[in-house]
């Protein structure tokens, strides 16, 4: 069951940033949701993306984070 998901575009390169990122703080795999296309998720998160949610929580997480970051943010 996917826990997370990560909202970028494609062809992003702070999107795979991120994805290093969470590889490296050891957070379960996200599914990725790219928001290119789809009205409601651009004016969501148009210029915000990268950005990881939590899906039982709701809880969000803005680019720019960290290992430590997304740590703190899972705990």
């Amino acid at each position: 069951m996917v826990r997370y998901v990560l909202y970028q575009r494609d062809d992003c390169h702070l999107c795979d940033q991120a994805l290093e990122v969470l590889a490296a703080a050891r957070l379960p795999e996200p599914e990725s949701v790219f928001i290119d296309g789809d009205d409601a998720l651009e004016r969501r998160y148009g210029v915000r993306v990268p950005v990881l949610r939590e899906l039982g929580s709701g809880a969000e997480l803005d680019w720019p984070f960290d290992v430590a970051a997304v740590r703190t943010w899972m705990d």
